[in-house]
C-alpha cells in the first residue's frame, strides 16, 4: 500500500512550507526561525495556549529542575536581557509567562492553530509533500513536517482495575486543571513518587486533611534550595551572557558550569573528603549533585558510596525507622532521573501523611470509596495520579505517521525507537524530530537542546533550497550505526541498570530500549560534522 492510497481523498485546503506540531518551546523558536528563512508555516497546537509541558503540568509545586538563568532561549540577546526571573528555579507559571512573552514578542500566535490536535501525516512520494490532518478537519500539505512534540508531553494513566468507579475527583500531574485545585480538608490518595509527586506532595500535605501516598518505586530526590534569585547574580549573568551559555554548551548535560562535575575519581581522596563534597552539594541543591566525582556513573561501587550516603540523610530527615527504609531507593543512584525537592522527605513526619508500600502487589484496584492495595481499602475524597509519562516517543507514535509505501512509524518503531541523530527517521523523508530518541534531550538543559536542534534543522532546511535539493531521509545504514553507537554510550554507564522512563519501562508492553544519548558537547560536535560534509548519512534528491 503507497502512502497516497493511505491517505483520504478529500484534497488539501492549504499548503505551506512546514509543518509544525507543537507550540512548546520547540515549536515556538521553530516557527521563529522558520520565518526568518522566508518560508511558510503553520503550527499545530492541541492546548488552547502556547507552552507546552508548561501549559499542562500545572499542578502544585510544578517548578524547573534546572536553574531558571539557564532555562531560557539564547537566540536573542534582546529577550535574554529584558526578561526577570524571580526564582532561582523557576515556578510553571512563570516559566509559562515566559512562553507567552515570547509568542507575544515574536508574533508568533498568528500563524498558531490552538485546540487541533494532528491525527495523521502521510506523505506522498510522488510530490515529495506531507499531508497533515487534524481532528478539526484540516488537511495541509508541508514539504517538511516537524515534530516538536515533546518529550514528556504523552502523560502515562495505568489501567487500574475499577478505574471509572471512583466516585470523587480525580487528577493527573500532566493534565491538570487550569482553575485551581483546592484540597482543605479532604482526603487525597497521590499514586507514584516521581518528580512530579515529590514537588506535589508537601504542597497537598499542606491543605489535605489526610494525605496516603502510595510507592512502588523510591526515587532519590535531593534538595532544591530554592530562594529568590539574587539581584547580583542576575547581574553578573547577564554581563556575559554569551560567555555563560558557551560555557554551558561544553558541560556534559549542556546545563552547570558555575558548578561542574569534579573531575576526579571517588577513590583518590579519603573518606572525610569524600562527605565533604556530597555535603557541599547537597547544600547547594539541585541535580549538580551528580557530579559530586567523576566515576558516579560508571563504576558501581563509586555509585553505592554516594547512594549510602544520601540514603543516610534520609534517615536523618525521616523519623520514623521503617517510613525512612521505604522512602530509601535501592536502584543505582542516577539511573532514574534525579527528583529535586523542597521538603519532601520531611512531609512524612507529619501524622497525616502515610506512606504505602505498592512494590510487591500494585494497585489492587481503584474503588467507588477509594484505593485497594495490598488487601486493604483505602477510602480518600480524591486522587492524584503522578504517574508519569509515555517519554520521548508516546505522542509520536499516537500520530498516524507514514512514510514511504506507506511505512507507519509505529512499525518501523515495533522494536523501539530507530533514529539518526535523533533528527530523523529512514523512510520518513522531510520529517525531523526535535530531541527525539538518539538525541541528549532529556539529560540535558532541554531548551539548550531545543535550540541546537532548531537551528540544525533551519540550516539543513536553507541549505537544501541554495543546492536544489527536494528531499533528505536518513540512510538505513547510517541509522544502524547510530542506533549502535546510542546503546555503546549507554552501556558504559550505569544509567541502563534500572527499570527507567529513560528506557520505557514505566509503560505496560513498551519496547525496553535506552532512549536518550548522554554528551550533549560531543553529540553537537558530530552534528555539526555531518552537516559540514554535506549531510553525510542522509539521502538527498536532486
Amino acid at each position: 500500500m503507497t502512502a497516497s492510497a493511505a491517505t483520504p481523498s478529500s484534497a488539501p485546503d492549504s499548503a505551506v512550507d512546514v509543518v509544525i506540531v507543537g507550540a512548546g518551546f520547540a515549536g515556538l523558536y521553530m516557527l521563529h526561525k522558520t520565518r526568518r528563512l522566508g518560508l511558510s508555516a503553520v503550527v499545530f497546537e492541541a492546548g488552547d495556549g502556547v507552552g507546552g509541558t508548561w501549559y499542562w503540568n500545572r499542578y502544585p509545586g510544578a517548578r524547573c529542575d534546572v536553574e531558571s538563568m539557564e532555562y531560557s532561549y539564547q537566540f536573542d540577546d534582546d529577550l535574554q536581557q529584558e526578561w526577570h526571573w524571580s526564582e532561582r528555579f523557576a515556578p510553571q507559571p512563570e516559566i509559562l509567562k515566559y512562553a507567552n512573552h515570547v509568542a507575544d514578542r515574536f508574533d508568533l500566535r498568528r500563524d498558531i492553530r490552538f485546540s487541533t490536535r494532528v491525527m495523521a501525516a502521510h506523505f506522498d512520494e510522488s510530490a515529495l509533500r506531507w499531508t497533515v490532518r487534524t481532528d478539526r478537519g484540516d488537511a495541509v500539505t508541508g514539504r517538511f513536517v516537524v515534530m516538536a512534540t515533546g518529550c514528556l508531553s504523552s502523560t502515562n494513566k495505568p489501567a487500574f482495575k475499577g478505574l471509572d468507579s471512583f466516585k470523587g475527583p480525580t487528577y493527573h500531574t500532566g493534565e491538570w486543571p487550569h482553575e485551581p485545585v483546592d484540597f482543605t480538608g479532604q482526603r487525597v490518595a497521590v499514586i507514584g513518587t516521581g518528580s512530579s509527586a515529590v514537588q506535589s506532595i508537601p504542597i497537598i500535605a499542606q491543605q489535605a486533611s489526610a494525605l496516603t501516598v502510595f510507592q512502588r518505586t523510591a526515587n532519590f530526590s535531593i534538595p532544591a534550595r530554592n530562594a529568590p534569585l539574587d539581584p547580583a547574580y542576575e547581574s553578573r549573568i547577564k554581563a556575559d551572557y554569551r560567555g555563560f551559555r558557551a560555557r554551558n554548551s561544553q558541560m556534559l548535560s549542556g546545563f552547570g558550569s558555575n558548578h561542574p562535575r569534579s573531575e576526579i575519581s571517588i577513590f583518590s581522596v579519603d573518606e572525610a573528603t569524600r562527605h565533604r563534597a556530597f555535603q557541599e552539594r547537597w547544600d547547594r541543591g539541585g541535580l549538580g549533585f551528580q557530579g559530586s566525582f567523576a566515576d558516579l556513573m560508571i563504576d558501581m561501587k563509586a555509585n553505592q558510596i554516594a547512594a549510602d550516603w544520601v540514603r543516610a540523610r534520609i534517615r536523618e530527615v525521616v523519623k520514623d525507622p521503617a517510613t525512612a527504609e521505604l522512602l530509601s531507593p535501592r536502584q543505582v543512584l542516577g539511573c532514574k532521573r534525579m527528583c529535586v525537592d523542597t521538603g519532601y522527605y520531611a512531609t512524612f513526619n507529619l501524622p497525616h501523611v502515610k506512606l504505602v508500600d505498592i512494590s510487591q502487589g500494585g494497585i489492587e484496584a481503584i474503588t467507588p470509596r477509594g484505593v485497594m492495595a495490598g488487601g486493604q481499602e483505602y477510602e480518600v475524597d480524591r486522587i492524584v495520579f503522578a504517574t508519569g509519562f509515555d517519554a520521548m516517543t508516546g505522542t509520536l507514535m499516537k500520530i498516524d505517521i507514514r512514510g514511504r509505501g506507506g511505512l507507519s512509524l509505529r512499525e518501523a518503531w515495533s522494536a523501539g525507537p530507530r533514529t539518526y541523530l535523533g533528527l530523523n527517521v529512514a523512510g520518513f523523508p522531510n520529517l525531523f524530530t526535535i530531541s527525539g530518541p538518539g538525541s541528549p534531550s532529556v539529560l540535558t538543559n532541554m531548551i539548550v537542546s531545543i535550540e541546537q536542534h532548531v537551528n540544525w534543522i533551519a540550516e539543513c532546511m536553507d541549505w537544501m533550497r541554495r543546492e536544489g535539493r527536494r528531499s533528505i531521509e536518513a540512510l538505513p545504514q547510517a541509522q544502524d550505526a547510530w542506533v549502535g553507537h546510542v546503546n555503546a554510550v549507554a552501556d558504559a554507564t550505569l544509567y541502563p541498570q534500572c527499570n527507567s522512563w529513560y528506557l520505557g519501562a514505566n509503560v505496560p508492553g513498551k519496547t525496553r530500549v535506552f532512549m536518550p544519548l548522554l554528551g550533549f558537547p560531543d553529540y553537537a560536535r558530530r552534528c555539526s560534522e555531518v552537516a559540514a560534509a554535506g549531510y553525510e548519512g542522509f539521502a538527498l534528491s536532486a
